[in-house]
């Protein structure tokens, strides 16, 4: 009885506080069970997540997306019964178009889960150019920029060890490398607006300590200058002061107990001939080659690069575009939804003049923006990229949930925080391997699309392979949309798909 008594008297306290209180109107007129409408609230995505969405429902990332990822992580089926259940004639639904006399596979059925397919890039970066090390990508998917201080160090870990075991290579982001990208994958270095990893004292780019990374991690093969990125272009960084650990002091080169805020544009460049003598000064003194990454709004910039790198025969040896729908971990609603081009509007609109300028054979074009499935791929790929990169289904690989909390800290599985205990769940080594097991499914699927189609590698798609839904009435192809088709690669590139095919004869496969 003393307990119920307890008991009521606190709630005839809240209730009085409900009521003499001014800022909340719900709880100053229906007290106490005012509250509850707030627990809802609280509640809610995880109630829609778990019993009110349908399986194609939610976003970023539905259902069956977030399943196919997860079954194939955990080298589980990843087969769909039934039939499809999506909406095929909705506006924008692509259609790949099979070939009657499919790719013969020599064994292969597109479904094993333990079978290894590397699909190298078809391109060498750097070659163009003439760089001192030119670098073949081992794969076509590899993973996109994720900073050590926007994930855990166990996330970073386990990305870094699961692209070791699955042969393909791990963007460090742009807050420099860290001692969990050195678990042995190839890496692409990016540097930001703040240079993390290759600044001085005040901040501003050391051609000296970039030279210095490079020397001490030879895992870095190539290096990237983020101009912006499709979830907030425009838009600098902040990492709080309470974020910032000795150890991110340390890598970054920052002090503590002052927030580092990254500037939303670069200090050692400010017009397209200073981008590309940036460029041509850290490849020559590194060796490595170097890119840029974009997301893709107005188009004067890209106008004047492609006619700066044409008369100087120099510049960017590769080009990662960016989409609109890409991720990150914060950023303004604003930003997120209405600034930059959604993926297949930036990509064409960039690469057509680059094929115009016939410049397109030169540079290597890479694809970002909810591009980690294989139909999604295969369109990226008929338009004119060479590679795609992954980070929010890296992430569901490796554990997420898709909670969306990545910006409050508060990540639930231990991939977009720094707590230690929330951290303790996600084990580096077991999702390694559920990455590894991500990619190899995704690759083998890609891989038996292409073989249906009739061809034995992924680059060989062009924009009259698909077509895509304008309604109930009318598919048609890439080509049509768009306006182009895509530029072939040059017989000395040593197209790709013979390299993989003499990868399948060393195999016995």
């Amino acid at each position: 009885m003393v307990a119920v008594y307890i008991v009521l008297v606190l709630l005839l306290l809240l209730a009085v506080f409900d009521i003499t209180q001014r800022k909340n109107p719900i709880w100053h007129n229906f007290p106490i069970i005012g509250h509850f409408r707030n627990l809802i609230i609280q509640i809610g995505p995880e109630l829609r997540q778990y019993i009110v969405a349908h399986n194609r429902e939610e976003q970023p990332f539905n259902r069956l997306e977030r399943e196919w990822i997860y079954n194939s992580s955990k080298h589980e089926n990843n087969y769909f019964g039934f039939g499809t259940d999506d909406q095929i004639y909705s506006i924008g639904y692509p259609v790949i178009k099979h070939a009657v006399f499919p790719f013969g596979e020599k064994g292969f059925t597109g479904s094993k889960h333990d079978h290894h397919e590397d699909i190298p890039c078809a391109k060498v970066i750097g070659l163009a150019h003439n760089r001192k090390k030119p670098y073949r990508p081992a794969s076509i998917i590899n993973i996109s920029a994720m900073s050590y201080g926007s994930l855990g160090k166990n996330a970073i870990s386990a990305l870094n060890l699961g692209a070791k075991l699955a042969g393909c290579y791990h963007n460090t982001g742009e807050g420099g490398v860290s001692p969990y990208h050195k678990k042995g994958a190839e890496l692409c270095w990016q540097l930001g607006t703040g240079y993390f990893g290759a600044r001085d004292e005040n901040g501003r780019f050391s051609l000296e300590k970039c030279a210095q990374t490079v020397a001490e991690t030879p895992q870095i093969k190539m290096i990237e200058v983020k101009l912006s990125q499709g979830a907030k272009p425009g838009k600098g960084g902040v990492l709080p002061a309470s974020k910032i650990t000795p150890q991110i002091s340390e890598i970054r080169g920052i002090p503590q107990g002052k927030d580092c805020i990254s500037p939303n544009s670069h200090q050692e460049f400010s017009t397209v001939d200073e981008l590309i003598d940036f460029i041509e000064m850290i490849a020559n003194e590194t060796g490595l080659p170097v890119g840029v990454k974009s997301a893709i709004g107005q188009l004067g910039f890209w106008k004047e690069l492609v006619t700066r790198m044409k008369e100087r025969n120099a510049g960017p040896d590769f080009i990662q575009i960016d989409g609109g729908e890409g991720g990150t971990g914060a950023a303004p609603l604003t930003f997120s939804d209405h600034v930059s081009l959604p993926f297949k509007l930036a990509l064409t609109r960039v690469y057509q003049l680059f094929k115009d300028a016939d410049l397109a054979d030169d540079i290597v074009f890479i694809g970002s923006g909810k591009l980690g499935f294989p139909d999604r791929t295969v369109v990226a790929m008929a338009l004119g990229c060479d590679m795609i990169t992954v980070a929010r289904e890296a992430m569901l690989a490796v554990g997420c949930i898709q909670a969306q909390k990545c910006h409050t800290g508060h990540c639930p599985a231990g991939v977009a925080t720094h707590n230690v205990w929330l951290q303790r769940g996600l084990d580096p080594n077991v999702n390694a391997q559920r990455f590894q097991g991500y990619i190899e499914a995704f690759r083998n699927e890609v891989l038996a699309v292409t073989h249906a189609a009739g061809y034995d590698h992924p680059g060989m798609f062009t924009p009259h392979d698909i077509e895509m839904s304008s309604g109930p009435s009318k598919f048609s192809p890439l080509i049509d949309i768009f306006g182009y088709d895509k530029k072939q690669y040059a017989p000395e590139r040593e197209p790709a798909y013979k390299v993989h095919e003499e990868q399948c004869i060393k195999k016995g496969l």
